[in-house]
């Protein structure tokens, strides 16, 4: 029988990925990349408050489109392609990125009375500015629904659902009051695709749902209106508007509509698979399984797993979540991560030290020339909060032990290390909890280019980390999930077989390396723990002269070498 395809699309926090993928084995048939236009690398900012990040929803259809015809376009240089044996579609994306919709499912954005309105755009994940109403929402859940917070950790995060609802709320009631409901980008481009052309046709997935919007069906779904009247009595008016069930990906979206399948020039009526984060759907496109940790690394970080029904430890204190379902039916899923690590490396090379890629790769060879600890520096990840273990969007990034002889290049290792040290908070974290975690397997470009990266975090997390075959993982996932709903397969666990793999190679710890990194780690959790209000009485006068003496000691071990 002739090949069929899927496409998987993913929604990054820059652009936007469309990748065509044969069923029968996963290989990646073609490619196609489409960079948002708005704002600054496609993020709306204001120069008054560095907290608020937004995007304009035009960039997701636009780029859907360009996205598409370019991937379609390489595909069609393989003689064994063609667009009518597309047989799915799948759309991962960054999140939570809720977007205020009118009653036909449009984005108010689109409505002239509010296209200048940072509000009414999409709220992307990075977008900060909730921080009070976070805050207030774990308060008000620890006194009158703590299971809530049970399943995502112990605090609700400004980066999540109701927070950045119940802020624009506060700061623009105009807008809220003109949206019918809200709905989360990975959710709203099935629908659009699908042609739901009313909130409630939308179908929603239970990954954003159950991790972003306290949706959990032993307590009937979202949270109830008593306790969102308590934060404001339009929330619990809101809820009436939004949802009562969430789907795992045994549920399609729908099916492609005509007007979308003409202007992507795909056959009507295909399957679209239920939406899902970024993550989530990398950790399929990575072939997740129970015992492996599955690490995105892109702008920021995050960390997958899943555990069955048995195994299950109903919280994690400081871990985003643990919901049924979010990534394979049946298992639950469990997410963590750090909230900036390209970001970070970004920031460095091309705002600080103003450079281009160029540049991050002239330091990533100078910093692959020093030994751990040869630098005497250290630093903390949290120049964008932390996502994962304290969960604290008021966290600033910090770097200890620079002298008039520091270099550029070591003050990126130093960052890199920091990412490393972050990292393996989380894993320890997971590990206390219960959460067995026998490797790793890595994906996104970073993974994929920098040894250097992944022989550093090989080196820090002492645990074998793998990386994908898919250099786009997350679509790959997405890719995926559209075969499981277009039934190409005879179950998800076939697909999934089918579709991955790893590549031939192996990152392992170096014992020596390792051994200084432990010492370093435990000078990191020092800061961590003090800046992180663990240990408000923690002494840090030790810090600077124990960097100093791990300094020495490298440079006597280089020459006696």
């Amino acid at each position: 029988m002739p090949d069929s395809y899927t496409i998987g699309l993913d929604y990054g926090t820059n652009s936007v990925r469309a990748l065509v993928v044969r069923v029968s084995d996963g290989a990646a048939m073609g490619t196609g990349i489409a960079d948002y236009p708005s704002g600054d690398q496609g993020i709306l900012l204001d120069a008054t408050d560095h907290n608020l990040a937004r995007q304009n929803p035009a960039d997701y259809l636009d780029g859907l489109e360009a996205a598409v015809a370019a991937a379609l376009a390489e595909a069609a240089g393989d003689p064994g392609f063609a667009a009518s044996r597309l047989v799915g579609i799948g759309v991962d994306s960054t999140g939570s990125c809720p977007i205020p919709v009118d009653a036909g499912n449009v984005p108010l954005a689109f409505d002239a009375r509010f296209s200048d309105d940072l509000a009414a755009q999409c709220w992307l994940w990075k977008d900060h500015t909730s921080i009070a109403e976070a805050e207030e929402i774990t308060r008000t859940a620890r006194r009158m629904r703590p299971d809530y917070l049970g399943i995502c950790g112990g605090t609700y995060s400004s980066e999540w659902f109701w927070a950045k609802i119940w802020h624009c709320l506060k700061v623009a009631p105009d807008v809220f009051d003109a949206a019918a409901s809200w709905v989360e980008l990975a959710d709203w481009v099935p629908s659009v695709l699908a042609g739901a052309d009313t909130p409630a046709r939308v179908v929603r997935g239970v990954c954003a749902a159950g991790h972003k919007a306290l949706y959990n069906p032993a307590w009937g779904g979202l949270p109830d209106a008593e306790f969102l009247a308590a934060l404001d009595p339009a929330l619990a008016d809101l809820r009436g508007r939004l949802y009562d069930t969430a789907h795992d990906l045994d549920t399609p979206a729908g099916a492609l509509c005509t007007e979308w399948a003409e202007r992507l020039g795909l056959p009507e009526g295909i399957a679209i698979a239920i939406g899902a984060f970024d993550n989530h759907y990398g950790s399929i496109g990575c072939g997740i399984e129970e015992g492996v940790l599955v690490k995105v690394i892109g702008t920021s970080t995050c960390d997958c797993a899943v555990v069955a029904p048995a195994n299950n430890p109903g919280t994690i204190p400081g871990v985003c979540g643990i919901v049924e379902g979010s990534i394979l039916p049946g298992f639950y899923g469990i997410e963590a991560g750090q909230s900036a690590v390209g970001d970070i490396f970004r920031w460095w090379a091309e705002g600080i030290c103003e450079g281009d890629a160029d540049l991050h790769a002239r330091l990533t060879e100078e910093a692959a020339a020093l030994a751990p600890g040869q630098s005497g520096l250290l630093a903390l990840d949290w120049n964008n909060g932390n996502r994962t273990i304290l969960v604290d969007q008021r966290l600033t990034g910090l770097l200890v032990g620079q002298t008039l002889h520091t270099t550029r290049a070591e003050i990126y290792r130093a960052l890199v290390e920091a990412t490393a040290f972050g990292a393996r908070a989380i894993l320890e974290r997971l590990r206390e909890n219960g959460t067995r975690i026998d490797a790793i397997i890595c994906a996104g470009g970073i993974a994929e280019k920098n040894p250097m990266l992944m022989e550093i975090y090989a080196d820090v997390l002492q645990t074998p980390l793998l990386v994908s075959t898919s250099k786009q993982a997350c679509a790959q996932g997405a890719a995926i999930g559209a075969a499981h709903a277009a039934g190409a397969h005879p179950d998800l666990d076939s697909a999934i077989a089918a579709m991955t793999g790893l590549r031939d190679i192996r990152y392992e710890a170096d014992p020596a390396r390792a051994a200084v990194y432990d010492d370093l780690y435990a000078l990191y959790r020092q800061l961590h723990d003090a800046f992180g209000g663990l240990e408000a009485s923690a002494d840090l006068t030790g810090v600077m002269k124990r960097l100093l003496d791990l300094k020495t000691d490298t440079r006597a071990k280089e020459i006696q070498a």
